[in-house]
């Protein structure tokens, strides 16, 4: 199954110096390796956004490049309002980006991978599959 891989996991592995969890940056190797990422517009507009230094932003939009945007379609930005206006009922926040991500993964039957905890309170309400690292075999 593909995955659509969130902006924080994207940061842990390309924007930090300082990575502090291998593992998620481990599991993110294993599945660009399998070929199994999948990304959308809104977050390659997050991890190239607020970059300061030119060289930087250059480097990681060139990272960034072999990977084609999915297509986001009405029926996504309809069903991400509709993922949004659910949660919040329940009194849950959400950012459209996060929402539009749940909705893009629902249609495409994708899991999501993340290590945004809102997510984990959106499960509750509407559906979608959220990625789980596998055990390292040794």
């Amino acid at each position: 199954m593909k995955v659509i891989v969130d902006t924080c996991i994207w940061s842990e592995a390309l924007r930090r110096s300082n990575r502090q969890d291998s593992n998620l940056v481990a599991e993110l190797s294993k599945l660009i390796k399998e070929v199994r990422v999948q990304l959308i517009g809104p977050i390659r507009q997050e991890l190239l956004s607020g970059i300061k230094i030119e060289k930087q932003f250059t480097e990681l939009k060139h990272h960034l490049s072999v990977y084609s945007d999915m297509s986001i379609k009405t029926k996504d930005f309809e069903k991400a309002a509709e993922f949004f206006n659910t949660c919040r009922a329940k009194g849950i926040q959400g950012s459209n980006t996060d929402f539009l991500i749940c909705a893009v993964a629902f249609h495409h039957n994708l899991e999501i991978f993340t290590t945004d905890k809102d997510f984990i309170h959106f499960q509750k309400y509407i559906p979608v599959s959220l990625y789980k690292i596998r055990a390292n075999k040794h």
